[in-house]
């Protein structure tokens, strides 16, 4: 695969008018192309994110097993070392055993499986992002609801704080903890075990700024 950046005028959206749009350009083997668009200039999609994308067994950090009843769980992480403005992202791969199923979110009348991270002065958490549910009818109750099967991965992009504020908070640089819990409900055809809600963490490096000034001669004035 090759990537490549590039800028483009976009006519809509977040940045304005007109403005030129950062972008990276995927182009794999067969010239299949597809393109990520910037929509902030504070929020850098790093090298490790974008190929984790299309190829999720490249992640940089991860392989860390969390224990939980009924389901297995393993946290991945696209980066493990960033600079300020980054983005970034973290993943949850969940394996349940054949015959056991979660409600997918959006579901009603039942509790939904969902990833719920604590807030970070310093992250930006974007939202969520779900496989496909799958539907399937339960003879007990009579009903056909959006569940997930099997083995399936969660991902969230964080985006770490901006210049400004990162100065005035981890300019030096520090290590973050993105903390928080994934909360789900497993059944199977006879019924349903008791709901968990199972404490998960990443850790990311922050790499400190350049703080120092370039010499006089060279300042704008």
């Amino acid at each position: 695969m090759k990537v490549s950046g590039s800028a483009s005028a976009q006519e809509k959206g977040p940045l304005t008018a007109g403005q030129m749009a950062p972008a990276f350009h995927a182009t794999d083997q067969n010239g299949k192309k597809e393109a990520f668009f910037e929509t902030a200039y504070t929020d850098h999609f790093t090298a490790n994110n974008l190929l984790l994308k299309p190829f999720p067994e490249l992640e940089e950090g991860g392989g860390c097993n969390v224990p939980a009843p009924q389901v297995g769980l393993t946290l991945s992480q696209s980066d493990q070392a960033v600079v300020a403005e980054s983005r970034i992202t973290i993943g949850l791969d969940v394996t349940f055993p054949e015959g056991v199923h979660v409600y997918a979110p959006g579901v009603t009348g039942y509790k939904p499986l969902s990833l719920q991270l604590e807030p970070a002065g310093e992250l930006r958490p974007l939202q969520a992002v779900y496989p496909d549910a799958s539907f399937l009818f339960l003879p007990a109750i009579g009903e056909t609801v959006p569940v997930f099967e099997g083995r399936f991965r969660i991902t969230q992009d964080l985006v770490v704080a901006s210049k400004a504020t990162f100065i005035k908070s981890v300019g030096k640089g520090r290590k973050l903890t993105v903390a928080g819990s994934l909360r789900y409900q497993a059944c199977d055809q006879t019924k349903c075990f008791l709901p968990a809600e199972i404490p998960v963490s990443w850790e990311i490096q922050v790499a400190p700024l350049d703080l120092e000034r370039a010499p006089a001669a060279v300042q704008h004035k």
